[in-house]
């Protein structure tokens, strides 16, 4: 009863402005402090937006050591690493997040390509799975006939996932793993351009450096490649609900996974890509239930949000064409809040 009244009231706050969720009340405590503190943390790293070079600006804030990882962040994913296929677990949203992630890699990939195999759509293509975890986004993208390499920091996540592919004898052709960082792997790849898609899936809200992540992105990644990327917005809406309300109340995730001053917007995040030369192609809002336990797409990116950018090539007819054939149909244009 408890939660199915709490995720009215989320539905509620989700559909009212941002402004209107300090002056909710709530029982069990304060928005207004709430808020309060979300504003003060803003306060504290706001930066200047007015510099030419968006890079300077928003990424100084974030950390200048050319290194995307956060070893606290391997440290908490390091504990967690045992939990990734358990389904009523730690990581059940993002279990059910497949349900609109891997359609909207697919059917991007589908419009940017152009070509068709039956039963397994994405074959002869190459993917790139960035801190892919236990393989809970690798192995889908696996099934649908791409070859998929998942990379991630933490050693035990790594071995996860090695061990569930390896009870399906069919995947193992199409699916491997290597314990890395994006930026040691951009060092091996010696040639520019190796990967036709690079999926970064609730990955940026926990790096150190989103800057060294979009350049390496860019350095192994093929012109004309995609880049997929799902991640919070950076709202009062999503510090209330993707932070007090599913990490302290509902425990949806655990505790300090989330740290909102790491949340970026699509609008912040389309400046940083094309800054490196990629061109966005769509941002879509996604929207979660806790009671259902499913995700939905949305026309508000205020909380969730999944975007689809092309690297450019050196040929602008290309490029153009691209644009105009990789929105999908299905997905329409979401509205940045």
């Amino acid at each position: 009863m408890f939660s199915t009244k709490l995720g009215r009231l989320m539905m509620r706050l989700y559909s009212r402005k941002q402004t209107a969720v300090c002056r909710e009340p709530l029982r069990g405590f304060s928005w207004a402090a709430v808020c309060r503190q979300r504003s003060l943390r803003q306060q504290r790293i706001a930066c200047p937006k007015t510099q030419p070079h968006i890079l300077s600006s928003y990424t100084s804030a974030r950390s200048s050591s050319q290194n995307t990882v956060d070893p606290d962040e391997v440290r908490r994913f390091q504990l967690l690493a045992s939990k990734w296929w358990d389904e009523q677990g730690e990581f059940a949203a993002l279990h059910s997040m497949n349900d609109l992630r891997v359609p909207f890699i697919r059917d991007n990939l589908l419009n940017v390509h152009r070509v068709r195999h039956p039963g397994q759509p994405l074959s002869g293509l190459r993917i790139l799975d960035v801190g892919c975890g236990g393989g809970l986004l690798t192995e889908p993208l696996g099934r649908l006939g791409a070859k998929v390499l998942g990379i991630d920091p933490v050693d035990d996540s790594i071995s996860t996932a090695q061990v569930h592919v390896s009870h399906d004898p069919d995947l193992q052709d199409w699916v491997s793993y290597q314990a890395c960082t994006l930026e040691e792997l951009s060092e091996e790849v010696k040639e520019d351009g190796h990967f036709d898609a690079i999926v970064a899936s609730e990955v940026v809200e926990h790096l150190a450096d989103v800057d060294t992540f979009t350049f390496c992105c860019k350095q192994v990644l093929k012109p004309g490649g995609s880049l997929f990327i799902t991640t919070l917005n950076k709202t009062n809406l999503s510090y209330v609900l993707g932070i007090v309300v599913a990490e302290q109340l509902l425990r949806i995730v655990p505790s300090g996974t989330h740290n909102w001053e790491k949340f970026i917007s699509p609008v912040d995040l389309e400046r940083l890509l094309e800054s490196y030369g990629f061109s966005v192609q769509s941002v879509q809002g996604m929207l979660y239930n806790p009671v259902s336990g499913a995700w939905s797409w949305t026309n508000s990116t205020a909380i969730n949000y999944a975007l689809h950018a092309v690297k450019m090539t050196d040929d602008p007819e290309t490029d153009q064409t691209e644009e105009h054939t990789s929105h999908p149909e299905n997905h329409g244009a979401a509205t940045h809040s």
